[in-house]
């Protein structure tokens, strides 16, 4: 079937600037993070759930651009949009992440030191391809599946999610969807509940434990945005994206809940976050309208910027906490760089997205699809 008469949907300009939002949120998480003595003491306590939210995002607007497509559209054809979407950014995130690899060598990566250069270059190849390394091919010390640029992990569940919509999920009636969200909540919060130490973090290692977490974590939020947009009854709501930026900057800031004595508490409060809040801030998100040249503008740039922030600033996350943790340094101390680093990592995101993202897309376009 020919594909260039699918032509692409107007976005929802509230959903596309909270996704910024959230990355944003992320970035900074990250920077409080190399700060921190324990999980106790993060500040911006709950931002790694911003992936949970993407997740989320992603059933929504997967369902909405492509639930009524089916007919005019085949599998395959599915498979190369996303890609065509996706991946570009995946490979400049490992070349970013390879192009400041040595410059991470610390005491905190003391296996940097060691890594021979066409170790390093394989990993990058591989990462390419967001094919996870096993742990025994680790090249920094913290086992994850993309050692070069962390985040990819979230990206290849990303990509699960998207096969499994496009081979079962999609012919889902809203029963059978409901049924499967239930029982990924249910999971969902068994995880929460037994987690040691609280925290629905994790899903980036390439071990049975771990991909059972990012497999519980991807599986709710998914399919719960998929069956919210399914369901698709929208009410009218005024300043909803400020409502629902401030609503979602709250939920991923609050401080830890329970302490060490009562880890449960805090696991209770992010599934009931993921479970509940976030399908909130998504519906009155998508309720909502954007009135005005200004705020259009807003909600643009920080659609735009999202997903290139997001998968290129661990790399320099990476330098930063180094950086931090090797001198010992508060976040008061290092408050200058730290500001630095923010700055650096959307800068480095928007010229991704303007002289590299947005130029391969339009040729792949062209060259996949015909596009004009």
């Amino acid at each position: 079937m020919n594909t260039p008469s699918i032509q692409s949907k107007p976005h929802y300009p509230i959903l596309d600037g909270l996704r910024g939002v959230a990355a944003l949120m992320v970035v900074i998480f990250h920077v409080f993070e190399a700060h921190a003595k324990s999980h106790l003491s993060q500040l911006i306590n709950h931002g790694y759930l911003a992936v949970d939210f993407f997740f989320l995002l992603s059933g929504f607007v997967i369902g909405y651009a492509y639930d009524d497509r089916w007919e005019k559209m085949t599998i395959g054809n599915f498979f190369k949009r996303r890609l065509v979407r996706l991946q570009p950014m995946v490979v400049m995130g490992m070349i970013i992440g390879a192009g400041l690899f040595y410059f991470q060598a610390s005491n905190l990566f003391p296996m940097i030191a060691d890594v021979p250069v066409w170790k390093m270059l394989l990993i990058m190849v591989i990462g390419f391809t967001l094919i996870p390394v096993p742990v025994s091919m680790d090249i920094r010390g913290w086992q994850e599946m993309h050692p070069l640029n962390g985040p990819g992990w979230s990206l290849f569940f990303e990509y699960v999610a998207n096969i499994l919509y496009a081979l079962f999920i999609r012919k889902f009636s809203k029963t059978l969807l409901t049924i499967l969200v239930v029982l990924s909540g249910a999971a969902l919060i068994h995880l929460s509940a037994t987690t040691p130490n609280g925290d629905l973090t994790g899903g980036w290692s390439l071990d049975p434990t771990q991909l059972h977490i990012g497999i519980v974590r991807l599986m709710y939020p998914f399919f719960a945005g998929l069956l919210l947009f399914r369901l698709g009854k929208l009410i009218q709501v005024k300043n909803a994206f400020l409502w629902c930026s401030l609503l979602l900057v709250v939920l991923l800031s609050l401080p830890r809940i329970g302490g060490e004595d009562h880890f449960w508490m805090n696991g209770l409060y992010e599934s009931l976050t993921i479970i509940f809040f976030f399908p909130l801030v998504v519906f009155l998100g998508a309720s909502g309208e954007v009135t005005g040249k200004w705020a259009n503008k807003v909600c643009q740039f920080f659609g735009d910027i999202s997903y290139p922030i997001y998968i290129t600033h661990y790399p320099i996350i990476y330098i930063y906490t180094a950086w931090a943790v090797d001198n010992k340094l508060s976040i008061i101390e290092a408050y200058p760089i730290s500001i630095l680093t923010v700055a650096a990592c959307v800068a480095l995101g928007y010229a991704c997205l303007k002289w590299y993202d947005e130029p391969v897309r339009k040729w792949l376009g062209k060259r996949v699809f015909g596009n004009k």
